[in-house]
């Protein structure tokens, strides 16, 4: 179809267009956004070759530029050609990856796909998957597994008779909580606020002295493989051996340090992630699939197929073949299995260990030009993630705000333990030594300024 083949020559122009733009749209493109955006509806319909060219006209010029080689934020990866390209594909096949018998390819190239990331990740074997949007959902699926576990223990079928009169589920979680897991808590009964906090160090890990009082009966506790300022790791060894002891659940928010597992170099830093019972990360960050993807990771799988199944007569089953919709809150879902199985194959084990070290070099190389010039590295950079102080929190601020406006590279804001700070985040698979050296000039020249 020429919709097709028009629409693939101005996407391609998008990404060609990256390098050379700034990575925030200017106040002319947001202008004409607004304009496209207050357009009523017509009553008659809009040609399709003329709707996707004022879409590409006046949205792709509005866009953020996180696809590109310069952006810094927020542990946002871009897409890899391969991964983009299979997803272009399977939107147009357009199945529902829910069930075998709507969609074999979905569901049989999901279970593929989930067999070579629990490889890749060295997590146990026989982990079951769910695939999902990313990684709050990751974790809401995660601890839907662990609810029914602990429940069930106590006698209760929390599906049935849900959470009023229901055992006490304590939940011990880092002072140094993601946001996102506490969303997942509110979300699921157990409570935002009502959360037991186990005290961290320096780098935002939880501390390893004390733990045996602290986690002294059945529980939920969650550890982070990839803290979001520092990118360091929970100690997993001391945290499973403490909760094997009581007979609780471990999970681990490795929403982007999960992928360390993948790396000879860095392994050492999640040494131990193995013995947790559900993990989490997104592949939308460290693999760079195209938005939104994400996978949960489930050693009981009986417990994750009980809390997400359900049964109806019109819903057909296939004898012997998975059903995606059984471990997942969704029953209808987009196939993201596919592109997150094109990542895996055009990189191999080689290449994913590669993405990882190569970003994590960058990583060291922003920590180091920036202390050069002068300014303070605020954390221990073992993985991709910088914190940078440029003096006064008001001055912190300010160089923020003119590197954000300069439009070289764009990285983003933090408060770490009671200091403001600049945090770098090296994600994408695109970003080049050359990248680097770009933004550390217009960095310290914006800061100097």
């Amino acid at each position: 179809m020429s919709l097709l083949l028009d629409t693939a020559a101005r996407a391609e122009r998008y990404l060609e267009g990256l390098d050379d733009r700034s990575l925030l749209p200017s106040p002319a493109a947001l202008a004409r956004l607004a304009e496209l955006v207050e357009t009523p509806l017509a009553d008659k319909p809009t040609p399709d070759a003329d709707l996707i060219a004022r879409l590409d006209e006046v949205g792709g010029p509005a866009t953020v530029a996180t696809a590109g080689s310069r952006y810094f934020g927020l542990v946002i990866g871009g897409a890899l050609p391969a991964s983009l390209a299979a997803s272009w594909l399977a939107s147009t096949w357009d199945q529902n990856a829910g069930l075998w018998m709507a969609s074999p390819v979905a569901a049989d190239l999901e279970q593929a796909a989930l067999r070579d990331l629990v490889d890749v990740l060295r997590l146990p074997r026989d982990c079951e998957g769910a695939f999902v949007t990313g990684a709050t959902m990751a974790t809401f699926t995660s601890l839907l597994a662990a609810r029914h576990a602990l429940l069930e223990r106590e006698g209760w079928d929390v599906e049935s008779r849900g959470l009023i009169g229901a055992p006490d589920l304590p939940v011990l979680v880092s002072e140094d909580i993601h946001p996102s897991l506490r969303k997942a808590l509110g979300m699921l009964g157990l409570g935002r606020d009502r959360l037991e906090l186990l005290p961290v160090d320096d780098q935002g890990r939880i501390r390893e002295d004390g733990l045996e009082k602290r986690i002294d009966r059945p529980a939920i506790v969650c550890a982070q493989a990839g803290n979001v300022n520092t990118g360091a790791s929970d100690p997993f060894e001391a945290l499973s051996a403490a909760v094997a002891r009581t007979g609780g659940w471990l999970h681990v928010d490795g929403a982007f340090g999960l992928w360390a597992a993948a790396s000879p170099e860095r392994r050492q830093l999640v040494r131990g992630i193995e013995g947790a019972h559900s993990w989490g990360t997104d592949a939308h960050k460290w693999l760079n699939v195209p938005y939104d993807s994400g996978v949960a990771f489930v050693r009981d799988a009986e417990a994750l197929r009980a809390a997400c199944s359900l049964d109806a007569a019109y819903i057909p089953r296939a004898g012997g073949r998975r059903d995606p919709s059984r471990t997942t809150p969704e029953m209808s879902r987009r196939a993201r299995g596919i592109e997150i199985w094109a990542a895996l194959h055009a990189l191999g084990r080689e290449g994913i260990a590669d993405l990882v070290e190569r970003t994590c070099r960058h990583a060291a190389r922003f920590a180091e030009g920036l202390s050069a010039a002068g300014f303070e590295i605020l954390n221990d950079v073992v993985l991709n993630q910088v914190l940078v102080g440029f003096g006064s929190e008001d001055d912190t601020l300010r160089t923020i705000d003119a590197i954000q406006r300069d439009g070289t590279c764009w990285a983003g804001g933090t408060v770490f333990q009671g200091r403001r700070a600049m945090r770098i985040s090296v994600s994408s698979w695109a970003t080049r030594d050359e990248d680097v050296e770009r933004s550390l000039e217009a960095i310290v020249r914006c800061a100097r300024r």
